[in-house]
Formats: structure tokens, C-alpha cells, sequence
């Protein structure tokens, strides 16, 4: 079966200077988005340089080892895995031979045609040596490339074949280039660096490695960067017919201080918690956030709904993200090691617990369980995402609808399930409207079952499923 996932990219070109330690500062700010391996690969002179292991940035890289990335130019990556397998062939960057030639590529997305580019691409005698959408992706591109003898030529021809979301920085030779999915669906930004420029995953990590922010690169176009300069921009490709941008990216994933389509996401976030409070008010003594990512939404339901703000949980700094651990039983687990309630704040208090969405449900559940048992007398959740109710196919875990708790169950059913005394989503419309995108310019597939583009075979997938589901 495919690995798929989740990840964070970063790419730098600095001329006179080591790439390695911009990459190790830009990693560390993606750390949100993969905390299962992180890699790194350098160039100097034509000749590639790579470190990548599992564990976290800081764990993977010392001193010792980003000296050995020699090189002014490199490109960086932070994985999560959403199968739940972790094998080595999935640690990335992911280095591809071409002879006697080399590219290196870190990829953050999902391939939905992967099954048939890997199918004609061994029919032409292709041999993999693993099972990743990205190194199906890699030879595609190196197989162009034997064609072309022109790395943005390759690039471009793939990018046509490629079905999906992704972001990808590539290295090859002393060439540095960035590309996105014609329906920017995974996030990409340009930034430059100390006589450079660096592409990242997001604006923050542009930031904390020196670079400032100068724009996204926009869906379907393709950035090279040689010592330091931009040497061409390629716009769009002939499969360009929308926009899709994942809106769990202003939901979930992105840092709230990452700018993305030049909306600050902190803002977006506090606008959905003034939406929520008009769409699901209620009598309440506190607005508290399952921390982190749902503060800026409690802080905007609070100050609209005119309720005290409190943070009745305390979270571990030094616990992972449990949405992103690789199984269950591990996210069911860590819950009570990751946040953990004060009873001052709770006690005899009807409790409004913000959460920014909600996909399987078991944590959120301990959750509510952790704030009764801290002696609240109410709790109402609400929630800043609509009902997730069908699968993502570019890049998130949420691969079988019946492990989402909405599919198929109304509110109230999911306030029962989950141990609360109501619960609201915010609504289509409005996470539109607080996002300030057209419905046309967002990928909500997960949330209508209604994707931007084909997904093979997702019919039969659904009517499996849905069966299993019926007589289980």
C-alpha cells in the first residue's frame, strides 16, 4: 500500500554561504507539520550532501552533522506519515539517480494518479525501491529529464502528468526549484534570504531563517534559482482550470503566524470564532481552547459572545501534535500527558471548549471527559471547521469515513458521543466567508465529498466503505 503524507519543505540558495543552517532554522518552524523524520540534502559543486533520519529536526542534526551538508544551496523536509507505516524509503528528501547524474526532491502532498504513473513507469522499466507516491513523482521527473536533458523541461512535462496536491523543492546540480500543484491546493512561498533567495511551506519559516516574505508561488508555477538569483518563472500549466487551496491549512495546520494568500492566519481564525458565536451561541461562564491551534478561534467567540476567556487547559510543550501520530492507540494515549485541566477554572462553570475541528473524535473525547472530571457543570463545544465527513486524498490523515465521527451522525449525535452538552460546527458558509475566499478558490472535499478533481476509483472506495460501516 502507498505511503502518503503530510510534510513541510523548505529550499534555500545563499550564495558564499552554508545552506545548512538556514535549513536546519527553517525545519525547526515547520516542526508542526512532520515530527516523524526530518532530512536535509546540500549541494557544492554538482555533488549532493545528505543527513536525514527519523526523529525530530533537533534530534536528527548537531553540529557535526550540518557541517558535513557543504554547499550554499539545499533543499529540507519534515514528514508525518498518514498510513500510519513508517519505512525508511519514506524519509525524505528523497535522492534519485539518473545515470550519473542526481536530483534530490522533498515533497509535501499526495499524488491521487500515483497507482497509474508507477504503472507506466515500471512498464518502461522503471525499478522502484519503495512505495511512496513521491519517488514515483522523482523518476517521472528523471525520466523526463533523459528526455530533455533540461531540468525545467522535465519539471514542466511532469508537472502535466501529475493529478494531486503537492509543493515540492528540488535540487539538482547548483539549481534550486520550487513548484505547486496547478490548483494550489499544498502551500508554497517565496522569500528572499541574506543575497538569496529560500522557498518554504510557510512564511514563518522564511522568517526565522533571516528571509522575508515576497510572495506565494502561485499554483502551477514553477521557480529556478541558481547563486542566488531568480533565473525564471514558469506560470501555469495546460490542466489549470480553478483554484482549490486546502482550507485546513487556515483551519489546522499552518502556524497562525504564517501568511498565506496574504491573510495572516491568526486573523482567519479569529474571524471564525466571531462567526461561531452568531451561528452557535450559548449560555456560558468561560470560553476555554483545546490548545494550541484553537486560541485565536476561543479569543474571537469570547470577545463576540461577551464571555470570560480562561486557558482551563495546560498543554505540555513537550508533547507532539497528537493529531499527526502515526496511530490511534499512541493519539489516544498522550492526551491526558498533553493537556492537563485546572480545576480552579472549571469548577461549577457551564464551559464553552473551543476546538478548531474535529476528525475522529476519540481525543477530543478524553478531553471532555478530563474537563467534567475537573467539576464542570456544562460543557459545550464548539468547533471552528463544518462536519468533516469524506476522506482527503492531497496529503491529510482522514483516509476512511468510518473513522469520522460526523459521518453519518447529526450534532447531537456527536455532542453524545463525545460526553458534551451541545455542540455547534461553524457552517460552510461561514468558514467561507471568515477564510474571505470564494468557495471556488478553496478545496472542501472533505468537508461535501465534492473534490476539485477525479479521484480514481473513489465510488467504489466509498460504497466498500460504506458497507463496512452499515454492518459493523
Amino acid at each position: 500500500m502507498e505511503t502518503r503524507e503530510k510534510c513541510g519543505v523548505v529550499g534555500v540558495s545563499v550564495p558564499g554561504k552554508g545552506a545548512a543552517p538556514y535549513l536546519y532554522r527553517g525545519l525547526r518552524a515547520l516542526q508542526h507539520r512532520g515530527q516523524e523524520s526530518a532530512g536535509v540534502v546540500t549541494s557544492s559543486h554538482g555533488q549532493l550532501y545528505t543527513r536525514k533520519s527519523r526523529g525530530l529536526v533537533h534530534e536528527v542534526f548537531d553540529r557535526e552533522a550540518l557541517e558535513t551538508l557543504r554547499g550554499s544551496i539545499g533543499i529540507g523536509h519534515v514528514r508525518y506519515g498518514t498510513t500510519g507505516i513508517m519505512e525508511e524509503d519514506t524519509v525524505q528528501p528523497l535522492n534519485v539517480g539518473m545515470g550519473d547524474d542526481e536530483l534530490a526532491l522533498g515533497h509535501n502532498g499526495d499524488l491521487v494518479n500515483f497507482r497509474r504513473l508507477r504503472t507506466r513507469l515500471t512498464a518502461m522499466g522503471v525499478e522502484f525501491l519503495g512505495s511512496s507516491d513521491t519517488e514515483a513523482m522523482g523518476q517521472l521527473i528523471a525520466h523526463e529529464f533523459s528526455r530533455s536533458r533540461d531540468m525545467a523541461t522535465a519539471i514542466r512535462r511532469a508537472m502535466v502528468e501529475m493529478s494531486g496536491g503537492y509543493a515540492v523543492t528540488l535540487l539538482h546540480g547548483n539549481r534550486l526549484y520550487g513548484f505547486r500543484d496547478p490548483l494550489g491546493i499544498r502551500p508554497l512561498c517565496l522569500g528572499t534570504l541574506e543575497g538569496g533567495y529560500a522557498l518554504a511551506s510557510e512564511s514563518v519559516a522564511l522568517e526565522l531563517m533571516g528571509g522575508k516574505l515576497v510572495r506565494d508561488v502561485a499554483p502551477g508555477e514553477l521557480i529556478a534559482v541558481e547563486r542566488g538569483n531568480v533565473l525564471h518563472t514558469s506560470k501555469g500549466t495546460p490542466s489549470a482550470r480553478r483554484l482549490a487551496h486546502c482550507m485546513f491549512e487556515w483551519v489546522y495546520f499552518s502556524r497562525p503566524d504564517s501568511i498565506m494568500d496574504g491573510k495572516l492566519v491568526y486573523e482567519v481564525r479569529h474571524r471564525i470564532g466571531t462567526r461561531l458565536a452568531r451561528e452557535g451561541p450559548v449560555s456560558a461562564d468561560v470560553v476555554v481552547p483545546v490548545p494550541d491551534s484553537s486560541r485565536p478561534q476561543a479569543l474571537g467567540f469570547a470577545e463576540a459572545a461577551k464571555i470570560p476567556y480562561a486557558e482551563g487547559l495546560i498543554k505540555s510543550r513537550f508533547v507532539e501534535r497528537t493529531f499527526i501520530l502515526p496511530d490511534q492507540k499512541r493519539r489516544e494515549e498522550e492526551v491526558r500527558v498533553k493537556l492537563h485541566p485546572l480545576p480552579g477554572i472549571l469548577r461549577d462553570k457551564r464551559v464553552v471548549l473551543m476546538d478548531d475541528s474535529i476528525v475522529r473524535g476519540t481525543t477530543l473525547r478524553e478531553i471532555v471527559s478530563m474537563v467534567h472530571e475537573a467539576g464542570a457543570k456544562e460543557v459545550h463545544l464548539r468547533v471552528g471547521c463544518p462536519p468533516i465527513i469524506a476522506p482527503c486524498y492531497f496529503g491529510i490523515d482522514m483516509k476512511e469515513r468510518k473513522e469520522l465521527v460526523a459521518f453519518q451522525r447529526t450534532e447531537e449525535d456527536v455532542a453524545k458521543l463525545l460526553g458534551a452538552d451541545s455542540l455547534r460546527y461553524i457552517s460552510l458558509p461561514g468558514l467561507i466567508e471568515s477564510i474571505d475566499l470564494s468557495e471556488r478558490s478553496l478545496c472542501v472535499g472533505c468537508l461535501t465529498g465534492r473534490y476539485p478533481l477525479d479521484i480514481p476509483q473513489e465510488h467504489q472506495r466509498f460504497q466498500r466503505q460504506l458497507s463496512d460501516f452499515t454492518s459493523g
